[in-house]
């Protein structure tokens, strides 16, 4: 006799962006996906429990979903409700994010897209808004987060949304850090936000037995890491960058360069690049990091 394999599911983390038409759910769909969340748009609400089954089995690899749903599903829309309580049933976490704006504003933003309104079919935009805000005010009452985009750009919103909406370990994830070990003699890499010239430490070319290894060899980390001005300059960048990456998070920054060099790319600068990404990794960030002159023959 065969016996199937039961599928082992994971836990799903669930958002639903909903609220008024041309107050922002595009632009937090957007950011919900730079937070590493599967989007999609538009869907009629019956169809979000067979996608969270879909997703949740073991090899999907998919644990946040961000639905966005509001009036233009039509007659669908008013199956959300039911959908809630059988997400609820399955005790499948959800949040709702719910956007509203003034109907001053909204008129206003509808005038400058030219775009449809979900409820406008006798041309009175007006008329088209105060029908929605009546329909959808049961689900504002509902809702975990509002948020009132009537005076707020896309780069305001996206913090609103980081402070309310995302817990401290997806926070650390909106930010994409690379960091990137380069020889001065070679040029300064591009698109660098944060350049830490480490030339002032002791440079091991000049130890014949680590002249021709490079900074990932035990001898050449030891080299650099005992001295005691390195020491002291580790402990000063690492509280600086512990100090930067929040700040640049709460801007709204997505990514961020940071190039450590030493004259050849080989010794100092690849130790230093190698310490910084070990603590960023350790703290929870997004890091990657690329040694671009390592291979490189320097004559000092």
């Amino acid at each position: 006799m065969t016996v199937q394999k039961e599928k082992i599911k994971n836990k799903i983390k669930v958002v639903i962006i909903t609220g008024l038409s041309g107050a922002g759910k595009t632009e937090a769909l957007k950011y919900f996906e730079d937070a590493g969340y599967y989007c999609i748009d538009n869907l009629p609400a019956p169809l979000m429990l067979s996608l969270i089954d879909y997703f949740s089995t073991e090899d999907r690899n998919i644990s946040n979903i961000a639905f966005a749903i509001d009036l233009r599903s039509g007659y669908f829309f008013d199956e959300i409700y039911k959908t809630l309580d059988e997400l609820r049933n399955r005790d499948i976490e959800y949040r709702i994010l719910f956007l509203e704006a003034s109907k001053s504003e909204i008129i206003k933003r509808y005038s400058l897209t030219r775009r449809k309104h979900p409820l406008v079919e006798d041309g009175n935009l007006s008329t088209g808004i105060e029908k929605e805000i009546e329909k959808m005010s049961r689900l504002k009452e509902i809702a975990d987060v509002i948020i009132d985009t009537s005076l707020l750009n896309s780069k305001e919103l996206r913090m609103a949304i980081t402070e309310l909406m995302m817990e401290e370990e997806e926070k650390s994830k909106l930010l994409h850090i690379s960091i990137i070990s380069f020889g001065y003699k070679y040029g300064i890499p591009e698109n660098m936000d944060i350049v830490m010239d480490v030339r002032f430490l002791p440079n091991p070319f000049y130890i014949d037995e680590l002249r021709d290894l490079d900074g990932r060899d035990s001898k050449v980390i030891d080299f650099v890491l005992r001295r005691k001005e390195t020491e002291e300059f580790m402990n000063i960048f690492k509280n600086l960058l512990d100090f930067l990456m929040p700040n640049y998070m709460n801007e709204g920054k997505s990514y961020l360069g940071i190039g450590i060099g030493c004259t050849g790319g080989k010794h100092r600068s690849v130790v230093i690049s190698n310490e910084i990404y070990e603590h960023l990794r350790q703290k929870g960030y997004s890091v990657k990091i690329f040694h671009r002159d390592i291979e490189r023959d320097s004559q000092y």
